[in-house]
């Protein structure tokens, strides 16, 4: 089906630009987006869920376990189905996201629509082909099952298409109503033809009526027309991509039910049956966040720090949902599970069902994690992490084929593997994310004033440092050698150095051990290379971008705002300690030459305030920099993964160091 996608090669290795329809989104406004439409889609799967657990338990009392399995594996098997169908879905709503105009939308849909039924229809040939064969594989009762199957199928992948045209307009409230929808018809569905005597043929109905409907309500817009447009082009690796990474999802998420259904007896495949429900609550509720940041990441792909930040609350907001969904089914009882299914649904030997559900939605909500970054690595680029997720599933197939003694041992397999696959899927994000950092500027050469030893810029840092609580018990002592340092003395620069790291030491730790100071002299032009300390509350200020000016416009927004917290209450009573000349002048910076860009490792909210209170303030500064080529393994200077590790190793090596002791043999001695 992928094949079907390709018009040009060409075309997808050399795409267009993507033209902007509006101005640029900020961080806020993306989140803000993520988390309504999440929650949009959030409340529609609750409904979903509901419905769906409804559906199930009424199937399973109305069926007895055997039954049971025998309408879930049919189910499962047209699940397995969706891995076509989300794929169309996910490149419609990149596609679409991506748009500029309703004209280009709509051949998108148009091209990808017709590609669909053209997949549909040849799926449920070859079902109907095949269905005596997986009759006998899965134990069916009957064949004509299958042919049910097929039919939902030749529907069920032109679905995608339309929800995927929906999801890339962001039309999440439609989403969500026709994904009820589907929940309802089902719901009805079973009801009235179990009722009506059709058994496992009425419940199998049920779902191919749910698709049918479900396609036919999901119209992706009113004013959407179809005629005249010509054929879109769309990427062969997008495709290939899309039904890569749906495929080992779809295996993840269902394969195990199909395997269990074949090695283990009926009544035991229904039990199983039952405990996967669990796992198929997570992954709707994981999927309604994941459906969410993907036209809201792909609508934004040249933006990292952006795209970064919606990963993050993505993953947040699912792993929340999971915390929330497993806290709950610890506090349901074993004995209500089984007063939910019914007496036959009984474990025996194997186990409560109570626990066999936690241990299974434990799996299901690993494997959502890794899902969510999967699904933020194809929304960006094409991500060769479906592979490795395509690679997981197979082990997975294997891994139960091996190890299908007891249920328990069947998920077990399924957690090991969910687990390391997360683990694999966190290194490389990390990796990558290092990767993507973006390089340092080159600026004009910054005049320098005159070379300064190690123990002067220690004297100058603890000058303005010794303020701090920390000192309190030493403030008196050793006020002299602070306020008037001795740098000819040994034995005085060997305590300020001791001072400065009760408070300091961490940060001093990781600059370079040929890190080389000086005074520089700075311009207005200069103020452009400056980058603020990225840590604390810079961080909320600053979006990403913690450049000198661009901060200080920020916090000038902010504070016009009225903002009265202790961070915007700091740099107010610091303005007006400026104007006294009560504070330190000095500044520290750190860089890599003095043609690179300057981050301050000492007085961020000073600096701050000065240009807050007058723009030409940065001339009442004395500004010192230390420079090393090796500034960027500095994780004050170039934050990432490598730089954090070497701070955390340096932490823990350093951990028994005490320096108030060695300020207490200095005590011994007189100043």
């Amino acid at each position: 089906m992928a094949a079907s996608m390709v018009d040009s090669v060409t075309q997808a290795n050399n795409p267009a630009p993507v033209r902007m329809s509006g101005p640029p989104r900020s961080a806020r406004n993306l989140r803000s987006q993520l988390v309504g439409g999440s929650l949009t889609l959030l409340a529609g799967s609750g409904v979903v869920g509901i419905t769906n657990l409804v559906y199930n338990v009424a199937t399973a009392r109305l069926l007895g376990p055997v039954g049971f399995a025998h309408a879930t594996a049919v189910y499962t098997m047209l699940m397995l189905m969706s891995a076509i169908t989300l794929a169309f879905q996910a490149v419609c709503a990149k596609y679409v996201a991506r748009s500029s105009s309703a004209e280009e939308k709509a051949s998108v849909f148009a091209s990808l629509h017709r590609q669909s039924w053209i997949a549909g229809i040849s799926i449920g040939v070859l079902l109907v082909l095949f269905r005596q064969s997986l009759t006998q594989y899965l134990t069916l009762p009957d064949p004509f099952l299958i042919t049910l199957l097929a039919l939902g199928t030749a529907f069920y992948i032109p679905l995608g298409v339309r929800r995927g045209y929906i999801q890339g307009i962001h039309g999440f409230g439609s989403l969500a109503i026709n994904f009820m929808l589907e929940g309802g018809v089902r719901l009805a569905g079973v009801f009235l033809l179990i009722r009506l005597g059709m058994g496992v043929k009425g419940a199998v109905l049920a779902s191919v009526l749910a698709v049918v409907v479900s396609y036919f309500a999901a119209w992706p817009s009113p004013g959407l027309t179809l005629i005249g447009f010509k054929r879109m082009a769309v990427s062969f690796r997008e495709g290939l991509q899309a039904i890569v990474f749906f495929s080992g999802q779809t295996i993840i998420n269902n394969f195990d039910i199909v395997l269990v259904k074949h090695f283990f007896p009926p009544a035991e495949a229904g039990i199983y049956a039952a405990v996967a429900l669990v796992g198929r609550v997570v992954n709707m509720c994981s999927s309604s966040v994941a459906n969410t940041m993907f036209p809201v990441s792909a609508g934004t792909p040249s933006d990292e720090r952006q795209g970064r930040s919606v990963l993050f609350v993505s993953l947040s907001l699912v792993f929340l949902i999971l915390t929330v969904f497993i806290f709950s089914l610890w506090m349901i009882p074993n004995f209500l599970w089984k007063t939910v299914f019914g007496a036959h649904f009984e474990l025996g030997t194997h186990g409560g069902i109570a626990a066999l559900l936690i241990l299974y939605a434990i799996t299901a909500g690993i494997y959502s994690l890794s899902s969510v970054i999967i699904t933020y690595e194809i929304s960006r680029k094409i991500a060769n992490t479906s592979w490795l997720q395509l690679a997981f599933s197979g082990a997975l197939a294997a891994g139960i084929y091996a190890f299908h003694q007891t249920l328990r041992q069947v998920i077990w397999v399924q957690l090991v593997l969910m687990i390391a696959l997360l683990a694999l899927l966190l290194v490389q994000l990390l990796r990558s994310h290092t990767a993507s950092e973006e390089p340092l500027g080159i600026y004009a050469r910054i005049r320098i004033l005159k070379p300064l030893t190690e123990e002067q810029v220690i004297a100058d840092f603890l000058r303005s440092e010794f303020h701090h609580p920390e000192f309190t018990e030493y403030r008196i002592e050793f006020a002299r050698i602070v306020q008037r340092p001795d740098l000819a003395s040994a034995r005085e620069n060997a305590l300020r150095r001791a001072l400065l790291f009760l408070r300091r030491g961490a940060m001093w730790r990781e600059l370079p051990a040929d890190t080389r100071w000086f005074e520089l002299e700075l311009t207005a032009a200069d103020l452009a290379r400056i980058r603020f300390f990225p840590r604390a509350q810079w961080r909320r200020v600053a979006h990403g971008n913690f450049y000198l000016m661009d901060v200080v416009e920020r916090l000038r927004v902010r504070m016009l705002e009225s903002s009265d917290d202790n961070f915007f209450r700091k740099l107010r009573r610091l303005s007006g300690s400026l104007e006294h000349s009560s504070v330190s002048p000095t500044v520290l910076l750190i860089g890599v030459d003095d043609k690179s860009p300057l981050t301050i490792l000492d007085g961020n909210h000073r600096v701050a305030a000065a240009m807050l209170a007058r723009p030409d303030a940065f001339a009442r500064f004395q500004f010192i920099c230390g420079f090393s080529p090796h500034m960027t393994r500095c994780c004050w200077y170039y934050t990432n993964v490598n730089t954090l590790l070497h701070y955390l190793k340096n932490l823990v090596r350093h951990l028994s160091y005490d320096p108030e002791s060695d300020i207490g043999r200095f005590q011994e001695t007189d100043f």
